[in-house]
């Protein structure tokens, strides 16, 4: 049985934005809802892709790791979050790996459910075009930001994009509300710990950052964002 929440979960997601509620009734009762405990790994890098998920609960860890073991992590995802797009449609294994960073629950859209709407409705296959070209710009962008900007400079947009999703933000003031780690900043930045360490502390040194009871705290966001200039 279809449920509100479902539906609910399917609109946040920029894909089917277009659809009508019909198809969102259509499409909800092809899904499913699936818990994951912290730590858990929900796919891998090489796996057969199976369709896409939207968070409805919780916290996921895009990653990618080479042959000695070293990791890079993609991206942090949240509440109203999905994974797994370009999955939908090339059905290639998956090229980055996904896990739980806290108990979380998704909404698992199989693969053969967009591809039945993407075959009855060409409206949704163009929109679902565009939005892939826009995931492709962005993770372009953020190539080249890593190729050709300063660690000092990465490190500052990272926190201010962090700042977004994981702070309370008070006029230019942003409070994290959940902790991070040198250990988990590196590996979003694909350096080592200790260069992040260094870094941060230049941040301090110059009142761009500053931590309160153990959490990061940003006292002007312009002015750390105009250090990844």
């Amino acid at each position: 049985m279809t449920s509100h929440n479902d539906q609910d979960a399917l609109r946040s997601c920029f894909l089917f934005t277009s659809l009508s509620d019909d198809d969102i009734g259509i499409l909800s009762q092809m899904c499913r809802s699936v818990s994951y405990p912290r730590g858990a790994e929900i796919f891998a890098m090489g796996d057969t892709a199976d369709g896409l998920r939207i968070i409805t609960a919780g916290e996921v860890r895009i990653w990618v790791s080479d042959a000695e073991g070293r990791e890079l992590t993609v991206t942090i995802l949240e509440d109203g979050d999905s994974f797994g797009e370009i999955a939908l449609l090339d059905g290639l294994p998956r090229t980055a790996a996904a896990s739980a960073t806290e108990a979380t629950t998704c909404l698992f859209v199989p693969h053969s459910a967009v591809d039945a709407l993407l075959q009855s409705n060409p409206r949704f296959a163009r929109e679902m075009i565009h939005c892939l070209c826009e995931i492709l710009r962005r993770n372009t962008d953020e190539m080249g930001a890593m190729t050709f900007q300063s660690l000092d400079a990465r490190l500052a947009q990272k926190l201010c994009d962090l700042a977004m999703s994981r702070a309370v933000i008070d006029g230019a003031t942003a409070r994290f509300t959940k902790k991070l780690s040198q250990a988990d900043l590196a590996k979003m930045l694909g350096v080592t710990r200790e260069a992040v360490n260094k870094r941060l502390m230049a941040l301090v040194h110059d009142d761009l950052i500053e931590t309160q009871d153990g959490f990061l705290v940003i006292p002007d966001l312009d002015k750390l964002a105009s250090r990844s200039k």
